[in-house]
C-alpha cells in the first residue's frame, strides 16, 4: 500500500498509509490529541475525522478548545435535538437547525398544530441524554437529488431545501445545509434518524452532553411572514460542564441586568402600548441621564473641531431617490406621506441632510476637512419581532458625524476618528474593545482601486496605531466603501457593537459634491460616516445593563440621598441638601415618615451612590453617616466638608 504525505500547520510532515483518516492522523500525533480530536481541516475545508485524507494535503486537527470545535459541538447537538423531537412526536417535521453564537436552534412543526410546553423541555432533554449515552456514530452519506427527495418524502421543508438547492435558487443559508446542486449530503445516526447536512460532525453523540435547552419561540419559515409559523427551540452547548455552568451564570446575570426591566423599576423609560411597538417615552430620571450623555458628547465634539448641524425629520422623495435609499433601503423606511403635491418620507438616516449642508456653498481644499455632528432622530420600520427595548426600536437618535475631506487627508482623519471614538467610550467606563475591518466586496462596488486600497490601509493603520485587536471580514464592506466596527465588552463579558467608521465613495458622487483643489481644478471629496455611540437609545441601554442600573456617580440622576433620623434632624438634612445643590450635585431629602432602615434599603434599591444618615451627633458636629453604594459597612462621623470634597473628586473623575 502506498503512503501519503501530509503537512501540519507548524510546517512538519507526517507520512501515513494511503486510506488514512483524520482520526488516524490524530492518533499518529499522539493519544491525547486522538482523544480530543473532533474534526479536521483539510486544505482549509472542515471534514469529519472519518474522512479519507488526500496525499499532499495540509491538515489540522480541530479540538473543543477552538471556535471551530465549539461550532461543531453545537451543530452536532442541534442534530440530537431534532432526533429527540422526532422520536417523541411521531408525525412531526423539521426545517433547519444551525449553530449560532453560544448555542444552536432547530425549527419544528408539530402534528395538529401542537406546541411545546415548558414541561416538554424536561422530556426532550432526557431523550437527548439517552441518545448521547448510546454513543451513536455520525455517518456521512451522499445522494443525488432524486434519492434525497425519496429519503425526506415525509418532510416538506427538507424537500423544499433540496428543490431550491438543485434548482440553483438557494441562498447561502440553504446551500450551506446540503452542499452543491450536484451532490447532496446527509448524516445518519441511530435507528433511522437522518438529516440533510454538509457537516462535519463530532465522531459520535457520546462526545456531546454539556448542553441546556433554553426557550421556544415562533419563527416563520425562512423569515417570511406569509409562510407557516414554526416553533424554534433554542439551546446552548459547550465543551465542558464548567464552561456550560459559567455561561448559564452569565445568562442569569444578564436577566438581572435586562435594561427593559431596570428601566421600569428605576423609573427611567417606559413603552406605553398607546405609542405602538418600538417607541419609548423618557421619564425625568432617564431623561436626565440621557441629557448628561448628550451634553458630554456635545462638549467633546465641540472641542474636537466639529460643527453642529440640525436637520428635519422628513424630506421629499427626491432626496432619498438621489441618495439611493429608495433603491436600497425602502423596506426599512416608513410609508410615504402625500402633501402639497409632493411625496415625503420620515428620515431613516441623517447622511443626505449633511450632504446638502456641504453642498450649500462652494468649498475649497483650505476648508477641508469639514466635520459635521448631529444628534438626529430617525425612524426605521423594524419588524415587530425584531424590536428589543432600546436596543432595537423604531424611533431613535443617531449620534451622527460626517466628515468631508480630501483623499490625502483620509489616513490622518481615520486615525484621529478612531482615537476620538475610543477616548469617549472610555469616559463611560468601557476599556475592552474588539474591532472588525470590513474590506471591498467581491461583487460590484464603486470607487477606483487606488481609493479603496488607500482607505482600507488607512483603516488598518488606524487600528494598529490604536493597538486595537481586530479581525478582517474580507469582502464584508459596503459597495460604497470599507469600514471599521468597534465592539465594547460589558461587565459580564458580552460584546456590544456600538461604533462604526465607514468610508463612502458613492454619496459624494450621487450628489455631485465638489471642492476646488490647490491646482484650481474641481475634485470629489471623500465622505466618512461615523456613529460613535450607534444611537443614544441603544447606548443608554448598553450602559444600563453594563452598570446593572448603578450608574457612575457623574451620571446618576440622584447622586446623594439625605435621611434625617427623626423630624428634629430635618432642618440639618435640608441644609446639607442646599450645600450639595450649591456645588452642582443632585440630591434629595427623604423625611422621617418611615423607619430609617426601610428608607436606607429604598436608597440601595434605587441604586443611589451615596445615602447619608444624619442624627443628633451629626447636627452637633457637622458630620454625616455615609452609606456608600457597594460598601461593606456605613462610615460614621464623616465631616461634611470631607464628604463634599470626596464627592467632587468622584464626579470630576467620572468614577
Amino acid at each position: 500500500m502506498a503512503d501519503i504525505t501530509l503537512s501540519l500547520p507548524d510546517g512538519s510532515k507526517r507520512i501515513l498509509p494511503d486510506g488514512a483518516t483524520g482520526a488516524d492522523l490524530a492518533l499518529d500525533i499522539g493519544p491525547g490529541l486522538a482523544k480530543a480530536a473532533l474534526v479536521t481541516t483539510v486544505d482549509g475545508v472542515e471534514r469529519d475525522l472519518a474522512a479519507l485524507l488526500p496525499d499532499g494535503a495540509t491538515v489540522s486537527i480541530v479540538t473543543a478548545d477552538s471556535d471551530e470545535g465549539l461550532h461543531t459541538i453545537r451543530h452536532s447537538t442541534a442534530h440530537v435535538l431534532a432526533q429527540a423531537v422526532l422520536d417523541l412526536w411521531p408525525g412531526a417535521t423539521y426545517a433547519i437547525g444551525p449553530p449560532i453564537d453560544h448555542g444552536f436552534y432547530y425549527d419544528f412543526l408539530l402534528p395538529e398544530g401542537a406546541t411545546f410546553s415548558p414541561e416538554d423541555f424536561e422530556e426532550i432533554d432526557s431523550r437527548m441524554r439517552e441518545i448521547i449515552a448510546l454513543d451513536q456514530p455520525f455517518e456521512r452519506h451522499e445522494v443525488d437529488a432524486a434519492g434525497a427527495m425519496e429519503l425526506f418524502v415525509d418532510h416538506p421543508y427538507k424537500r423544499e431545501i433540496i428543490e431550491k438547492v438543485t434548482g440553483g435558487e438557494a441562498g447561502a443559508e440553504l446551500s450551506g445545509e446540503v452542499g452543491s446542486s450536484g451532490v447532496l449530503s446527509y448524516y445518519r445516526n441511530g435507528d433511522g434518524f437522518v438529516d440533510l447536512c454538509m457537516g462535519p460532525h463530532v465522531p459520535s453523540t457520546g462526545r456531546l452532553g454539556h448542553f441546556a435547552l433554553q426557550k421556544v419561540a415562533g419563527a416563520y419559515w425562512r423569515g417570511d411572514e406569509s409562510q407557516p409559523m414554526l416553533q424554534r427551540i433554542y439551546g446552548t452547548a459547550w465543551a465542558s460542564k464548567k464552561e456550560l455552568s459559567r455561561h448559564l451564570h452569565r445568562l442569569v446575570e444578564a436577566e438581572k441586568r435586562d435594561h427593559r426591566r431596570l428601566a421600569v423599576e428605576l423609573d427611567l423609560v417606559s413603552w406605553p402600548e398607546l405609542l405602538g411597538p418600538g417607541l419609548a417615552v423618557w421619564h425625568p430620571k432617564g431623561a436626565l441621564i440621557r441629557k448628561l450623555i448628550e451634553d458630554y458628547s456635545r462638549e467633546r465634539h465641540e472641542a474636537g473641531g466639529y460643527d453642529f448641524v440640525f436637520s428635519p425629520h422628513i424630506a421629499k422623495s427626491v432626496l432619498w431617490e438621489t441618495s439611493g435609499h429608495l433603491d436600497f433601503y425602502a423596506d426599512g423606511m416608513y410609508p410615504p406621506m402625500e402633501m402639497d403635491g409632493a411625496t415625503y418620507y420620515p428620515k431613516p438616516m441623517n447622511c443626505p441632510f449633511h450632504v446638502t449642508v456641504f453642498d450649500s456653498n462652494q468649498r475649497s481644499y483650505r476648508d477641508l476637512p469639514i466635520r459635521y455632528f448631529e444628534l438626529g432622530a430617525v425612524y426605521r420600520y423594524e419588524l415587530s419581532g425584531a424590536i428589543h427595548g432600546l436596543m432595537r426600536s423604531r424611533g431613535f437618535t443617531l449620534d451622527d458625524s460626517h466628515i468631508f475631506c480630501t483623499r490625502e487627508q483620509v489616513p490622518d482623519e481615520l486615525a484621529s476618528l478612531l482615537e476620538f471614538t475610543l477616548s469617549v467610550l472610555r469616559a463611560f467606563g468601557f476599556d475592552d474593545f474588539q474591532a472588525k475591518l470590513s474590506t471591498r466586496p467581491d461583487e460590484k462596488s464603486v470607487g477606483d482601486d487606488d481609493l479603496w486600497d488607500m482607505a482600507t490601509d488607512g483603516l488598518r493603520n488606524a487600528l494598529e496605531t490604536a493597538g486595537l485587536s481586530y479581525v478582517v471580514d474580507e469582502g464584508g464592506g459596503a459597495f460604497y466603501g470599507p469600514k471599521i466596527d468597534v465592539d465594547v465588552t460589558d461587565a459580564i463579558g458580552r460584546p456590544w457593537q456600538l461604533s462604526t467608521i465607514q468610508l463612502d465613495f458613492t454619496l459624494p458622487e450621487r450628489f455631485g459634491l465638489e471642492y476646488v483643489g490647490s491646482d484650481g481644478d474641481r475634485h470629489r471629496p471623500v465622505m466618512i460616516h461615523r456613529a460613535l455611540m450607534g444611537s443614544i437609545e441603544r447606548f443608554f441601554g448598553v450602559l444600563l445593563e453594563h452598570f446593572a442600573g448603578a450608574f457612575p456617580t457623574w451620571l446618576a440622576p440622584e447622586q446623594v440621598r439625605v435621611l434625617p433620623v427623626a423630624a428634629e434632624h430635618q432642618e440639618y438634612a435640608e441644609s446639607i441638601h442646599s450645600s450639595l445643590g450649591g456645588r452642582g450635585f443632585r440630591s434629595t431629602v427623604v423625611a422621617a415618615d418611615e423607619p430609617l432602615g426601610k428608607r436606607v434599603r429604598a436608597g440601595k434599591v434605587s441604586k443611589v451612590p451615596h445615602v447619608l444618615v444624619v442624627g443628633d451627633d451629626d447636627v452637633a458636629n457637622a458630620t454625616v453617616g455615609e452609606n456608600a453604594r457597594g460598601a461593606d459597612s456605613p462610615e460614621r462621623d464623616l465631616p461634611l466638608d470631607a464628604f463634599l470634597e470626596r464627592l467632587a473628586d468622584e464626579v470630576g473623575s467620572r468614577a
